[in-house]
């Protein structure tokens, strides 16, 4: 029986199409499939072309889980302020849960918003409920991502990272508003949801610091994810 020439020749061409198939498909990572911009429909641009990038694993379970919890976010393109400033993977947070809206959106790590989310789910909707018998409405966004140092300090904010949220004021369905600074005397509602506040952030996030702090944060609580070596936590 006299073989086809060209068999050998063929026979190659598919042990490499096999081999470029293996190395193309799903590794099996999380991480492998899928790409950056999921939500946002972009790409990154390497060497001056377009071209794809990987989420990390761990960035996208947060968002698994902050869509299970109902918040509304938006992935936006990476931001790079130089070496001290910016987040690789960015969220713009609009919606935690209880349907509270953050005003204007806050530009931060999805880490940040993961925790602001289950602390607004746990601890300040039930607040609200207890002492004013009305959830959140809104929550004034004071400051989210910004490339700056900490007052008096010359170290860089959490703020630069996008690991940190500035609150300015409280909103509640009924239409009341709750400022964050200091309030009257006889304010003892508005007096004891802004200590719960202060009190019930603190085992969410790594820094909490109100008003009566200091002047620089005389009129908003501030809470951020700031690593510290030894692991200490700041509430104050």
């Amino acid at each position: 029986m006299v073989r086809p020439s060209f068999l050998p020749s063929t026979l190659a061409l598919a042990g490499a199409l096999l081999i470029l198939s293996a190395c193309g498909g799903d590794s099996g990572q999380y991480g492998k499939s899928r790409t950056y911009g999921f939500a946002g429909g972009f790409g990154r641009t390497i060497d001056g072309r377009s071209a794809p990038a990987y989420i990390p694993r761990e960035e996208a379970e947060c968002r698994k889980r902050l869509k299970r919890m109902k918040v509304q976010f938006t992935d936006i393109a990476p931001i790079h302020d130089g070496p001290n400033c910016g987040i690789e993977w960015p969220v713009k947070l609009t919606r935690l849960p209880g349907k509270v809206e953050v005003q204007p959106a806050a530009t931060v790590t999805c880490q940040m918003a993961l925790a602001t989310a289950i602390w607004a789910k746990e601890e300040l909707n039930p607040s609200a409920r207890w002492r004013f018998f009305s959830g959140v409405d809104r929550i004034r966004n004071g400051s989210s991502y910004s490339c700056r140092r900490i007052n008096g300090n010359g170290k860089w904010s959490a703020h630069a990272s996008g690991n940190a949220l500035d609150i300015m004021e409280i909103v509640l369905k009924n239409g009341k508003s709750v400022d964050v600074r200091k309030p009257g005397f006889f304010s003892f509602r508005q007096k004891g949801l802004l200590n719960a506040v202060r009190e019930d952030a603190c085992p969410y996030f790594n820094t909490v610091l109100g008003p009566g702090y200091n002047r620089a944060h005389a009129d908003h609580f501030h809470f951020d994810l700031m690593h510290r070596a030894s692991g200490h936590r700041v509430c104050k």
